[in-house]
């Protein structure tokens, strides 16, 4: 075997543990807001925040582990992580309430798209910014695509109404945590 094919061997086994990670994670994250929700007199926008801690936790770890950056942007990372859920999901509430005519499906769709545009945006825009994170564009393109189009695919969990068990949010973080680790190699590459 030559010492590419390992490599690329060794990136592929890397994503897959990305992605379980993410799968864990994206399980977590509904499962924590019964325990949020038990915060009194917090605002809104901090219980939403902390709902994304396990994910944040995921995005420090891969910071930390896969690029040359200092500890405090890992940090950074992972409360970008955090501010970027709380943008996500304010945005969806904004394009569905922009719906009214439209049915619940349709708002949702668009709601998801719009949400997950955002949240996967923001947090590749954001970790560009970091020392070692990736200036080009196409570095973070897989981890926008996966993150807006599993965003609209988080309408069939809200079709099913599925709060505290989602199907489809475990594989939107384990699609936007294995985008990030893809773009964060690419990095190390160049």
């Amino acid at each position: 075997m030559s010492v590419s094919q390992a490599a690329y061997d060794n990136s592929r086994h890397g994503l897959r543990k990305v992605a379980a990670a993410g799968l864990l994670t994206g399980v977590l994250t509904p499962l924590f807001q019964p325990l949020i929700d038990k915060i009194a007199g917090s605002p809104g926008d901090l219980r939403i925040a902390l709902l994304a801690l396990p994910f944040a936790i995921l995005i420090f770890i891969l910071v930390r582990r896969n690029a040359a950056n200092p500890w405090w942007a890992a940090f950074a990372a992972a409360v970008l992580t955090m501010l970027a859920f709380v943008c996500a999901v304010n945005a969806a509430i904004w394009i569905d309430g922009q719906l009214p005519g439209a049915t619940k499906p349709v708002r949702n769709i668009f709601a998801g798209f719009t949400g997950g545009f955002v949240g996967s945006g923001l947090m590749a825009l954001g970790l560009c910014l970091l020392p070692t994170g990736p200036r080009d564009v196409t570095a973070w393109l897989p981890m926008l695509i996966i993150g807006t189009v599993a965003g609209a695919l988080l309408a069939v969990d809200n079709a099913l109404d599925l709060d505290l068990l989602s199907v489809l949010y475990p594989v939107w973080q384990a699609g936007v945590a294995a985008g990030l680790a893809m773009a964060l190699q690419r990095s190390n590459i160049t």
